[in-house]
């Protein structure tokens, strides 16, 4: 089930929205301004955001930034701007895609299906020092291209696509190794745990990324510095 977070401060809309798209397919988080929007920057982030540029409180050109600062999730801006300009910069910014008041909610139904679609396909992640670029195998921190084998590149977006949440050993291991092995090491993941680790962290020893939940799994959680 897709979770998807609507900031949009009309309630009507807001209500629409929820109504035209209600389905086992969708699971809602409703908004109704930026201060109440702020959930939505906390880990396990949605699937997809929806989002109003004019809002009672701010605007969401400037929530948008603080989004990309901190997740690669979809988003769709829905405004009654229809300037060139408005559109353009939302874009620039990060947005998915941009859809102006009034619109058909079958149409936001089809935008917001190919905008899953997409970012199921590739995934680029950007937080912090890192970007990392699944799709085309790259990886960089502080700038500086990062060499991770095709194992370290499978544990490492497992642990990005769900950060947030502990993720079993189990689960990793199976979804990791899939060649069809009868039998992997059970020592396999704490390794290819510690040599990423390596890669990534200043202080391996003192984990700010991959960390370990005794008799449980991982977690990619960001720690301030």
């Amino acid at each position: 089930m897709k979770k998807i977070a609507i900031i949009e401060d009309d309630p009507g809309l807001n209500a629409g929205i929820v109504l035209a798209l209600k389905s086992q397919q969708f699971q809602f988080s409703q908004y109704y301004s930026l201060e109440e929007a702020k959930e939505v920057l906390k880990p396990p982030f949605p699937d997809l955001i929806l989002l109003d540029i004019n809002l009672p409180d701010g605007n969401g050109l400037d929530f948008l930034q603080k989004i990309r600062s901190r997740a690669c999730v979809p988003v769709i801006i829905i405004t009654a701007n229809d300037q060139e300009m408005s559109q353009v910069t939302g874009l620039e910014l990060g947005a998915d895609d941009y859809i102006v008041k009034p619109f058909s909610l079958m149409v936001l139904r089809a935008r917001i299906s190919n905008a899953l679609r997409k970012s199921g396909s590739a995934l680029t992640f950007s937080s912090g020092d890192f970007l990392f670029d699944f799709e085309n195998m790259q990886f960089y921190r502080k700038g500086q291209r990062l060499e991770l084998s095709k194992t370290e590149q499978r544990l490492l977006r497992l642990l990005v696509e769900h950060r947030g949440m502990v993720v079993s050993r189990e689960f990793l291991t199976d979804r990791i190794w899939t060649d069809g092995a009868e039998y992997v090491d059970e020592n396999a993941l704490s390794v290819t745990i510690k040599r990423l680790r390596d890669k990534l962290e200043e202080q391996p020893s003192a984990p700010r990324y991959i960390h370990t939940v005794y008799r449980q799994g991982y977690i990619w959680k960001e720690e301030e510095t």
